[in-house]
């Protein structure tokens, strides 16, 4: 799995973030045109050293600065961008996420919000660059190791405030994000914080795995330690596979079991990978079910179609899954002794990626067979084809 990964060890803002994306081989010109097409800016990208680590310097350059905007605002700056759907959807909901501190902190409705710092041409620059470099960049998941939000007292537009910001630490606290205080200065910004809030998931160490590609951002700090950002892709081996799936599910209250288990035929002739019908109990205290189904996201709208014409429901919900963890299956026959006799049982082996066998089941038809002809109860032809199995693939 192709894993992005944050070390926020000198704290995180804006442009640092947007710096280790470009330094980690984001497409910066694809980044800049983002940018300069959502806001009135220039971008400055360049190589910088501190304390001896080679880190990439982004400067948004602003010609005249306009006043604090209202939140609305900075959403109708989004939407006039253009920007591709993805990436104006991921900018929007890291305004939304600086908003809905804000709001909480100052009491204020979003309607009355009014941003300052994060309301800048500069800020917008940055979190409209960031999230088109993550999209660039095209990881599977993205964590964030613990942040260094720093410490002290932070000038800003409400006056000297403690660190983390009120709206920062709201930020952390929403998006469930580690932190700890090493400084005394502000190292985490609310920009720098919504960004990865958004983003990412919080871990306390590194995962296992190996490192393809590392990048570093510069920060504007004059410190003792490198005020720089790392980031890094990683290659984490995923033991389990993994395949994409979407889960469909509807009540239903006026149909026959008859109807539903031809339904539950039908729907895994046509693909499904699993059917769950389950009693409930609806409205009114109305007998009812919830059909549940896994299928492939291609496969969904024709098993939705078909729901709906068997059932007469008039919708189908679809549960978004990013992926499911799946064992790697095999069929393969075994030779087992029954009774002094010897017969033929297909069995089902899941391994993980690596060959190592997690599970064997016996092959329910092919026991229910050996069962009617040796006369031995269906349990025992199980447990004895099952054991056999394990025996003969410990032995190899």
């Amino acid at each position: 799995m192709k894993a992005l990964i944050f070390d926020p060890f000198s704290g995180a803002s804006g442009d640092m973030i947007l710096g280790t994306l470009i330094s980690l081989g984001a497409d910066r010109n694809e980044v800049c045109e983002a940018i300069e097409s959502t806001t009135d800016v220039s971008v400055s990208i360049e190589k910088v050293s501190k304390k001896g680590i080679a880190a990439v310097d982004v400067n948004i350059i602003v010609d005249r600065e306009t006043h604090s905007r209202h939140y609305h605002e900075i959403v109708d700056v989004i939407l006039d961008a253009k920007l591709p759907k993805p990436v104006e959807k991921d900018v929007l909901q890291v305004f939304e996420i600086l908003a809905k501190a804000e709001s909480k902190i100052h009491d204020k409705t979003l309607k009355e919000l009014h941003f300052h710092e994060v309301g800048q041409k500069d800020a917008i620059a940055d979190i409209v660059g960031s999230c088109t470099a993550i999209r660039n960049l095209g990881a599977e998941e993205i964590f964030c190791t613990p942040i260094n939000v720093g410490g002290g007292l932070v000038e800003t537009s409400h006056g000297t405030l403690p660190v983390p910001a009120p709206a920062t630490l709201e930020i952390l606290k929403e998006g469930g994000l580690f932190f700890y205080g090493n400084g005394k200065r502000e190292m985490l910004t609310p920009t720098g914080a919504a960004i990865l809030s958004h983003y990412a998931k919080p871990i306390e160490n590194m995962p296992q795995g190996k490192a393809v590609s590392i990048g570093y951002g510069a920060g504007k700090a004059n410190i003792d330690n490198p005020n720089v950002l790392r980031i890094m892709i990683t290659e984490i081996e995923e033991p389990i596979s993994t395949d994409r799936v979407e889960v469909l599910e509807t009540n239903v209250d006026d149909v026959t079991g008859e109807v539903l288990g031809n339904l539950f035929d039908k729907l895994l002739k046509l693909g499904a990978r699993d059917v769950v019908i389950i009693p409930a109990t609806m409205k009114k205290g109305r007998p009812g079910s919830i059909i549940k189904v896994i299928t492939r996201p291609e496969d969904s709208p024709k098993i939705a179609r078909e729901i709906i014409r068997e059932t007469g429901s008039l919708g189908i919900r679809v549960l978004s899954t990013k992926h499911r963890f799946v064992a790697n299956r095999k069929i393969t026959t075994i030779e087992v002794d029954i009774c002094g006799q010897v017969f033929e049982c297909r069995i089902k082996v899941a391994e993980d990626k690596n060959g190592e066998i997690m599970h064997i089941s016996a092959e329910y038809e092919d026991c229910k067979k050996l069962s009617q002809a040796t006369g031995m109860p269906l349990k025992e032809i199980i447990r004895r084809v099952e054991e056999t199995s394990w025996d003969a693939h410990l032995k190899k």
